[in-house]
């Protein structure tokens, strides 16, 4: 995009597209922050970590905990997607980063400016292009780094997790797999349990959570949450 129209087009996608200024009961795509409010009823100032942050208001389930004194850190590795949250979440610390299981070079999918379906793997990208967007997918070479490491190198503190949120486009179990559950000990995580064709693999993830004392809580539309025991 033209470098002149990009910051007009960044205004108009938060207020005009999305009405960010509009006050909702929900902003997820499928009730789950419906779900969060109960959970955390008796946190006014929670803490949370949004990876593939995607948007700041659309499809997202910290806006709502934004909106109500949650303060927290979003990892997302499309610029766009940053830029908008600067604007929009100026008390957050926004991150444009690729998080996955290791520090390296490799290619990541972009459907567009802005999708929610921009991805680090490649048979997702496949899939969601012949069945999604029915677009072709741009590949770009980016790098990726674990958690820990990206926290470090920007030296950010990181308090007590309260929500942990992991929206990768199949790519989440890799994320988890990089972030140090046991030092961090999130009180609740929700992660998207879609493979690379977009099926759930529930327990594949309830395994993983097991090993690491977490139990599965429920499943919201293709969102598994887990609570530390």
């Amino acid at each position: 995009m033209n470098k002149f129209i990009y910051k007009p087009y960044l205004y108009y996608n938060l207020f005009f597209r999305n009405n960010i200024l509009k006050k909702r009961n929900s902003y997820s795509q499928h009730g789950e922050d419906i779900f969060l409010k109960k959970y955390f009823k008796k946190i006014k100032k929670g803490f949370y970590v949004d990876i593939g942050c995607y948007h700041p208001v659309k499809y997202s389930n910290t806006a709502w905990l934004y909106n109500n004194g949650w303060r927290g850190i979003n990892f997302d590795m499309n610029k766009t997607s940053i830029d908008l949250f600067n604007i929009a979440r100026p008390h957050d610390k926004n991150i444009c980063a690729a998080i996955s299981n290791k520090n390296k070079t490799t290619y990541a999918y972009f459907d567009r400016l802005i999708s929610p379906i921009n991805t680090l793997n490649k048979k997702f990208s496949d899939f969601s292009s012949k069945n999604i967007s029915f677009r072709e997918h741009k590949k770009v070479k980016i790098n990726t780094y674990k958690f820990n490491y990206i926290i470090k190198k920007k030296r950010i503190k990181i308090p007590y997790i309260n929500f942990l949120n992991i929206d990768a486009e199949a790519h989440d179990f890799q994320v988890l797999s990089g972030f140090n559950i046991k030092k961090f000990n999130p009180k609740l995580i929700c992660v998207e349990l879609l493979d690379s064709i977009a099926v759930i693999k529930k327990n594949k993830f309830i395994r993983f959570f097991k090993k690491r004392k977490y139990r599965f809580l429920k499943k919201i539309g293709p969102n598994g949450f887990f609570e530390k025991i």
